[in-house]
């Protein structure tokens, strides 16, 4: 994720494409329909970039004073964020669907009701999202690591409750014992 607590990342501009300063752009979260014109990003360095164009088939992108190939070049690999109150207010949820930054800090419990930690972050691999789990204290001490990834996928997690802020994980015991 990132390491600005009031800021989530949400892409990280890729390479140069053709000669008139559009980028390809690696999203990092579930919501392309934020990047439309107008809309202002803040990057890793402080610096507030300004949608100029998106191309979502192509998954293109321009910033407002980057349209030319030289000038956007300085952006490759800038990663941009956005706030949680502007991902609450601009991407619509459906019923049962919730922010990546809603797990963070959730317990994660197994289905035996046994704490196996909390959610530190989340990775996503592939197609997969990982949740990266600090395991809890009492666990550790029984000589188990200090952290693990559980594949948020259907096979271990059964349900997130956003108001208690828990996680009911399937054999999540399981893979924390062999990691």
């Amino acid at each position: 994720m990132n390491n600005q607590s009031s800021l989530i990342e949400v892409a990280q501009i890729g390479r140069l494409v053709g000669l008139k300063g559009e980028l390809k752009l690696h999203l990092q979260c579930d919501f392309p329909e934020q990047f439309k014109k107008g809309k202002k990003f803040t990057t890793q360095k402080g610096e507030i970039l300004e949608v100029f164009s998106y191309n979502q088939t192509r998954e293109l992108i321009s910033f407002v004073g980057y349209q030319d190939r030289e000038l956007a070049a300085k952006l490759v690999n800038t990663f941009l964020f956005t706030t949680q109150e502007n991902s609450v207010n601009e991407c619509a949820l459906k019923e049962g669907e919730f922010f990546w930054f809603d797990l963070i800090d959730a317990c994660v419990i197994d289905e035996d009701g046994t704490l196996l930690g909390k959610v530190d972050e989340i990775e996503r691999i592939a197609a997969t999202d990982y949740l990266v789990i600090k395991t809890d204290d009492t666990l550790i001490k029984k000589g188990m690591a200090k952290s693990f990834y559980l594949p948020y996928i259907e096979r271990y997690i059964i349900t997130f409750d956003k108001i208690k802020k828990e996680v009911l994980s399937k054999d999540g015991l399981g893979i924390l014992e062999n990691s």
